[in-house]
């Protein structure tokens, strides 16, 4: 289940940072939503067995200052992110070898609407000249959230 529907897509990525997307950048989006919580909640994995926890609190995920400025940024956009896909799209993926704190997981559609509005804005730095920015442009811009998260 995708983490927002096309037309809400559409108008967040026109709101975030005046980008004009379509369903066909969807998928892409998508998939860098599920991959960038899953190695936020990775890392937040050694976290926790650092500090001898067997429980992933929100103070483990590596959560930046400018993903957090991203956080505050998406919360004033006021799209809302379900949870459920996010927990649906996360048990999908390789056992991480402990839960998440229930509060952590409350944090999860806003850690996936600051990732949002920070891929939006690092698309918008990328792609100066255009509106609609392009499928090596949208690779450039995981290229530099793989080097980050």
């Amino acid at each position: 289940m995708p983490v927002m529907g096309v037309p809400k897509f559409e108008r967040f990525f026109r709101a975030a940072a005046g980008l004009d997307v379509s369903k066909n950048d969807l998928k892409r989006y998508n998939d860098f939503v599920d991959a960038k919580l899953y190695d936020l909640f990775l890392s937040g994995t050694a976290d926790a067995k650092a500090n001898n926890r067997d429980i992933i609190e929100p103070q483990d995920l590596p959560v930046t200052k400018g993903l957090q400025e991203s956080i505050h940024a998406f919360r004033k956009l006021e799209e809302g992110i379900e949870l459920r896909p996010l927990l649906d799209q996360l048990a999908a993926r390789p056992a991480l070898g402990m839960d998440a704190a229930e509060e952590t997981e409350q944090r999860l559609p806003d850690l996936a609407g600051g990732l949002s509005v920070a891929l939006a804005r690092a698309l918008k730095t990328i792609a100066r000249d255009t509106r609609r920015p392009s499928t090596d442009q949208w690779d450039e811009a995981f290229e530099l959230f793989d080097l980050l998260i």
